[in-house]
């Protein structure tokens, strides 16, 4: 149905290129306009509230209103609104949000460079590992590795990085020099009865192989998110990490823990990296820095990653990367405050609690549905996968956009999900969510679960 003239949804339409976003298709359904949120919750221009499943982005990790938080922003507005870090200028908020980073970091590192989204972040970490090498005088070990399925960002660099077909299709990339290994989904990914041990071995030895075959010396690093989160909130297999990084190292290739997603609690530890053993040369984050109020995130690098970029900086003159707005003064002090809240609170406790609750409840109430594959989690982040034939793991045809169509109707009974490549329904809600929030929002996902399927009866479903 088309929106009423002049409403902001017809608006939108009008003038709005939205991301992520079937452009054509807009133009005839228009937007979901949000107007405004509180806790765990949105409301839409009707009144209608939802719980947002995904704190929007995997981002509002505090949820939709925090006094503090606004609070904090308007304190700094008043006191210093702008100031920049070129050329050694500095102000407080940036000092004393590296140092409490710097504190928090899951392994020692050396020093904060801010930016102010995880796409830039990564795409910074790029640019310092081929300085860092050039520094070394090893100008050919400049490749990056990636995992298909995995994400990234956007920049040019960082999309390149990203293992997703819809994020490379027609914009050509990626760049020449960026690999892209196994996907580490034991769902999907294994032989008939290999252990989760045997495909993480296989995994390795795979990375090797791609390794050897481009010669090590031109391999520079390798990206990876703790848990592969828009790729499908896919979490590797045990043993994984420990034989990933043992080939790393073998070849002294650097280790970049992409934690925009999985930092600050997210998977039941401080860091994602804790969680699953990563020890990062460089870590990025983003989102839940700042629990997504105002746009801010950093890259963490290590002594021995320091030392080589300031040697090489030294040698120039400058080091010739930054962002007008790296370490702005108000996205630098709601993010200190949220950092703060994060411990008054007890966030990673709290998580650990409430995502045991989550993880058991999903799958109590979905894993025996017969459209349902899997379902797969750490801490307050998980995943449903919607499938064809629950015995072979056999996924629908995409043209049956089986996932988006669940997703309409979870927003229909007032839950706002996200629909992942492979019909895999994410569910990554505020850390601060209670287990009666967790039991509401599975009712109503539980309803839309019920009216998708009668939706269904009578249709051919094709498998892929």
């Amino acid at each position: 149905m088309a929106p009423r003239p002049n409403s902001a949804a017809a608006r939108d339409i009008a003038h709005v290129l939205h991301p992520y976003t079937d452009l054509q298709a807009h133009l005839e359904t228009g937007p979901l306009v949000i107007t405004r949120g509180e806790g765990v919750r949105v409301w839409d221009e009707t009144g209608k509230d939802y719980i947002e499943a995904v704190a929007g982005l995997w981002c509002a990790a505090l949820g939709f209103s925090n006094e503090r938080l606004t609070q904090a922003a308007a304190a700094q507005l008043r006191k210093l609104p702008f100031y920049h870090a070129f050329a050694a200028k500095s102000h407080e908020p940036l000092i004393e949000l590296s140092e409490m980073l710097i504190a928090r970091a899951p392994v020692p590192m050396s020093k904060v460079f801010f930016a102010n989204s995880g796409s830039e972040a990564n795409d910074t970490a790029i640019k310092m590992i081929w300085y860092f090498n050039n520094a070394l005088g090893r100008p050919r070990k400049k490749k990056i590795l990636s995992r298909v399925k995995a994400y990234h960002g956007i920049t040019l660099a960082t999309a390149s990085l990203t293992g997703l077909p819809a994020n490379h299709r027609s914009f050509d990339v990626p760049l020449p020099g960026f690999l892209h290994t196994l996907t580490p989904h034991h769902y999907h990914g294994a032989a008939p009865g290999e252990s989760e041990e045997d495909f993480a071995t296989r995994c390795a030895e795979e990375l090797e192989q791609l390794i050897l075959a481009e010669d090590p010396e031109t391999i520079a690093a390798m990206f990876a998110e703790p848990i592969l989160g828009a790729g499908g909130v896919i979490v590797p297999p045990a043993t994984y990490y420990e034989k990933i990084q043992a080939v790393l190292r073998k070849y002294d290739i650097l280790l970049v823990a992409d934690e925009v997603i999985c930092g600050f609690g997210r998977t039941g530890e401080y860091w994602g990296s804790q969680s699953f053993g990563l020890t990062p040369d460089i870590l990025t984050c983003a989102k839940a820095l700042s629990a997504s109020f105002l746009p801010i995130s950093a890259v963490l690098v290590n002594t021995r990653v320091f030392e080589a970029l300031a040697t090489e900086s030294h040698s120039i003159g400058t080091f010739g990367h930054g962002y007008t707005y790296s370490g702005h003064p108000v996205p630098a002090s709601v993010a200190i405050e949220t950092l703060k809240i994060y411990d008054e609170i007890g966030i990673v406790a709290h998580v650990r609690e409430v995502g045991a609750y989550l993880q058991q409840a999903l799958r109590q109430r979905f894993a025996d549905h017969p459209l349902v594959g899997e379902v797969r989690g750490r801490g307050l982040i998980a995943a449903v996968e919607l499938v064809a034939d629950k015995a072979t793991h056999r996924n629908f045809d995409p043209a049956l956009r089986m996932g988006p169509r669940l997703s309409r109707h979870f927003e229909a009974h007032g839950v706002i999900s996200r629909a992942l490549a492979g019909d895999v329904l994410a569910f990554s809600p505020p850390l601060i969510i209670t287990r009666a929030e967790i039991d509401e929002m599975l009712a109503r996902a539980a309803a839309a679960f019920a009216a998708f399927t009668a939706e269904l009866k009578g249709e051919a479903l094709r498998p892929a």
